[in-house]
């Protein structure tokens, strides 16, 4: 999944206004008559629910509106260039880069979200507008001016309520197959799955959206493994779900060791609600070391849950813990998001057309 590109969007330029004189019959010292330039398209990028990814974007480095037409004669005005829009998936960050850093320009996370981030060039004016009374045939007519050029990057983050977390063959693939109809690969391996997935779960006559956020070792923080690439994923959700393997013989140090990973990466991460779920309960060398683990989890003050992904066992309960969350989150989070403010900055350097 390409989820992270850069690209320069480009306005339409204006159109050229033209040097045009009345040859009309009967009609002696016509007169000036060129018509102005239409304006150049402009350039907006709009949030999509149709589009899931940006790959179509990879190799498309220069994205440009069309420029407006030419005048013509009696005053006529040119056409306005066609406007482009770039359409994005939901959860989409624009970034403007310049020389020494990035400014976010948007956040387009709500359908039809639409940021306006090149505006076109002016139509040059015809020769009408240059009569006076000393100069009443004047050929001198202006080209159009040139839309505005950026550089920008797209970064994806999906939007989720749920992140399934964990280490790589905890079976978090598998747990998110058995709740939704999403397809995620699932094999005897570390790092199968090698994108985020995402599935929806319903529960009743609610549902929420859940992910799957692979690619988490020791040093993620840093980059190794999938490193950043997939932590940053896990931003946008409201709960985690943390799995662990219950055939780990460390694992609660498991859980502490991802949990100081999230808080390294951004602090904030750890503070998010978070559930813990021992999986893999179906294995009889993990249903042998079941009082062990309930003993170390209640020494901590945690409460865990115990699922099989591969027999369903104990899920239903989970999803319904995981709902009655979701609501709590939603109440505490009603009415307390700000908009993102949408920034203009002015171009410092014009291209030379």
């Amino acid at each position: 999944m390409i989820d992270k590109v850069e690209i320069m969007v480009c306005a339409g330029d204006g159109g050229k206004g033209i040097i045009s004189f009345r040859h009309e019959k009967f009609v002696p010292l016509g007169g000036p008559d060129g018509g102005d330039g239409g304006k150049g398209g402009e350039v907006y990028i709009a949030a999509d629910k149709s589009v899931t990814n940006l790959d179509y974007l990879r190799r498309k480095m220069r994205c440009k509106a069309s420029s407006g037409k030419s005048g013509g004669k009696q005053k006529k005005h040119g056409a306005k260039g066609d406007d482009l829009v770039i359409k994005v998936p939901l959860g989409t960050m624009v970034l403007l880069k310049g020389n020494e850093q990035e400014v976010l320009l948007a956040d387009l996370s709500q359908q039809g979200q639409k940021v306006l981030v090149a505006k076109g060039g002016k139509g040059g004016l015809g020769n009408v507008h240059f009569a006076t009374s000393r100069n009443q045939a004047p050929r001198i007519a202006t080209k159009g001016a040139l839309g505005e050029e950026y550089r920008f990057i797209l970064d994806l983050k999906l939007i989720a309520d749920v992140g399934i977390i964990g280490y790589p063959n905890v079976g978090k693939s598998t747990l998110l197959a058995a709740v939704s109809e999403a397809k995620p690969k699932i094999a005897d391996y570390p790092f199968t799955t090698r994108e985020p997935a995402l599935g929806v779960v319903e529960v009743g006559m609610k549902t929420f959206v859940l992910a799957e956020i692979p690619g988490l070792i020791d040093g993620a923080h840093l980059g190794r493994g999938l490193g950043h690439e997939f932590l940053r994923h896990a931003e946008r959700t409201k709960v985690l779900l943390h799995l662990l393997d219950g055939r780990a013989p460390t694992i609660v140090d498991n859980m502490n060791s991802l949990n100081a990973e999230l808080t390294l990466f951004k602090p904030e991460m750890a503070k998010k609600p978070q559930l813990v779920v021992v999986n893999k309960i179906d294995l009889p060398e993990v249903q042998a070391r079941l009082p062990e683990i309930r003993q170390l989890f209640s020494s901590l003050g945690l409460k865990v849950f115990f699922i099989s992904a591969i027999t369903k066992q104990g899920i239903s309960e989970l999803m319904s813990e995981i709902i009655r969350m979701l609501e709590m989150v939603h109440d505490e989070l009603s009415g307390s998001e700000v908009p993102m403010a949408v920034f203009r900055p002015k171009p410092k350097v014009r291209r030379v057309k």
